[in-house]
């Protein structure tokens, strides 16, 4: 759900001889820089600001190699390996909602993802365009009503940031208050992207109201899509517990 893109103005005459003249201006001043820096002796690179950031650690004898990243350091070694792993473990209290369909054995094909948006077909559709991997999720529930959704969606590994232009598309939406939280939401500590929102209760006649938050963030190729339902009340407190937890696995 990439954002809507933003029509150009329309550039006049006078606009063209400007930026023309500029661009001259800039061709003169880098052809006499490189003059003046090709007659200078090459300048060696600082040292890094913050130790410990090389790998290795310590020089190596010349011909000699590094080995590979241990685990603890390679990020591919787990994303690449089982998605479902990554997801948060089940909170006390908490236990399986097999009501929620499709999760199975904790994998969710892309068609059945869609279906939890309002636009089923495009989001399948964009899924598909945007070189999805896979998705794994879970499904929880306390108590008689609370109920918690937790996605793990991965995409492939190329050029195009798929994970990125999901995740900000979802939270380009949600400050809106026809399908979003009507609310800018709050940031998700130590994700630098990801935000967790409450919304507005929505009461029918004849229904228990219904509380919902949501908390959405993304780390390399793998967005959390974290959702939270119940008929009283949810804190931010849970939510946002709930979406630091799983930031931390991922």
């Amino acid at each position: 759900m990439a954002a809507a893109p933003v029509a150009k103005r329309p550039r006049g005459r006078t606009t063209l001889l400007i930026a023309a003249a500029a661009v001259l201006g800039i061709a003169g001043g880098t052809a006499v820089g490189y003059d003046v820096q090709a007659g200078r002796a090459p300048t060696p690179l600082p040292a890094l600001a913050q130790p410990g950031l090389a790998y290795p650690a310590k020089a190596l004898p010349p011909g000699e190699a590094p080995g590979p990243l241990p685990v603890s350091q390679d990020h591919r070694v787990r994303t690449d390996g089982d998605l479902r792993k990554l997801i948060v473990d089940r909170p006390a209290g908490w236990s399986d909602d097999s009501s929620v369909p499709g999760i199975g054995d904790g994998w969710l094909r892309p068609d059945v993802y869609a279906r939890a948006f309002k636009e089923e077909g495009s989001m399948y559709e964009y899924f598909l365009e945007s070189d999805i991997r896979r998705i794994a999720g879970v499904a929880w529930k306390r108590g008689q009503y609370r109920t918690a959704e937790i996605n793990l969606v991965q995409f492939g590994s190329s050029t195009f940031p798929g994970a990125q232009e999901f995740a900000e598309g979802q939270l380009g939406y949600m400050p809106g208050t026809e399908i979003g939280a009507g609310n800018g939401g709050d940031p998700i500590k130590g994700s630098g992207n990801g935000r967790y929102f409450l919304y507005e209760v929505d009461r029918k006649p004849g229904y228990l109201p219904s509380y919902q938050a949501r908390a959405t963030v993304y780390r390399g190729d793998i967005v959390a899509d974290i959702h939270l339902y119940d008929t009283v009340p949810i804190s931010k407190k849970d939510i946002r517990t709930l979406a630091e937890r799983q930031l931390e696995r991922l």
